[in-house]
């Protein structure tokens, strides 16, 4: 795959000026995809821009000038935190649970009288809550990222390579883009699948530039939905389809990310598919997706750009890591 950077390509009113909603609607579903869509054949997408033995991805962009250069937006020392609290009343996908158990205080035998309190959870740790997909979380019949076979790299106790434990710190360029802003909607509806049309202009409305090695975030409204219809979150949700996010992979993110629980339009226009940007992002190209976000302050204050700092979990072969990520300002 060829260098695809993109750097200022577009310049246009200031970020939030006015509320201007440019005369744009969201309707249920405005589908951009093929019918008949199907994953590439490995001939196509292996192997990997980076090499037959790459196991990282777009995370190879990722170096310390680009660190260096997150660091820089770094001007007030403000913290908004963007991942969700772990508890068992949140949203769950599937038979994903989360319990959490006290074990009340111990009282150690010395007249100092110090205690201990601790708990034990119960969870799918990789995958609830604010969640980092590791690469190995999804394959193309029985392959991996690379065209590597999950047989020969799975164990009973985690994958031997591309685990989540591998990805370490992340400090790049944060970027917000604010769909449900662009469409003056505190929610987008469900189903309704981003364009990238819709992209585009809300790029263009915030006066914002995609760079390579960011991490860019897909404001849709729908975290408005986590845990006050937990039932209605995980029902479906707006969100990215594949036309948008092969665009916005070919602008080389590190990390797509969103406030809905796939990042992607579910369920997908194309009913044959199933959450098909999940393929593209992780088995096809490389990109980590990062779910569940907690986005709506960052969209309240009109922020677009910071400094994006997340630590996965050190999970040795994991296919995922519940993280809390944090914009700098």
């Amino acid at each position: 795959m060829p260098n695809l950077s993109r750097r200022g390509f577009f310049g246009a009113a200031c970020l939030g000026c006015g509320g201007a909603h440019l005369g744009l609607s969201a309707t249920p579903v405005q589908a951009q995809t093929t019918p008949g869509w199907s994953p590439p054949p490995a001939s196509q997408r292996c192997p990997s821009r980076f090499g037959p033995n790459d196991r990282r991805g777009y995370m190879n962009l990722l170096n310390d000038e680009k660190r260096q250069g997150a660091a820089r937006l770094i001007r007030n020392g403000q913290v908004i935190e963007l991942g969700r609290r772990l508890e068992p009343s949140m949203p769950f996908f599937g038979t994903r649970r989360f319990d959490q158990h006290l074990k009340r205080t111990f009282m150690n035998p010395e007249p100092n009288r110090r205690g201990s309190n601790e708990e034990i959870v119960i969870a799918e740790i990789g995958q609830v809550g604010t969640q980092l997909d590791a690469f190995p979380h999804q394959t193309i019949g029985d392959e991996v990222y690379n065209c590597v076979r999950y047989d020969d790299i799975a164990t009973r106790t985690g994958f031997r390579e591309m685990g989540v434990d591998t990805i370490g710190t992340v400090l790049t360029r944060g970027v917000l883009i604010d769909v449900a802003g662009l469409k003056g909607q505190r929610t987008l509806p469900i189903g309704y699948e981003i364009t990238v049309a819709d992209l585009e202009q809300a790029i263009a409305r915030q006066n914002l530039r995609l760079e390579r090695a960011d991490a860019f975030f897909i404001n849709t409204g729908w975290g408005h939905h986590w845990g006050t219809n937990n039932t209605e979150y995980v029902r479906g949700c707006p969100g990215i389809g594949i036309a948008a996010a092969e665009w916005l992979i070919q602008r080389e993110p590190i990390i797509l990310g969103s406030d809905n629980w796939p990042v992607e339009v579910a369920p997908n226009p194309d009913r044959n598919a199933s959450l098909p940007v999940h393929q593209i992002a992780l088995v096809v190209h490389g990109v980590h997706l990062l779910e569940n976000m907690k986005l709506d302050e960052l969209a309240e204050r009109q922020v677009g750009e910071f400094a994006f700092l997340m630590q996965p979990l050190k999970i040795a072969g994991g296919t995922g890591s519940t993280v809390a990520p944090s914009a700098l300002l």
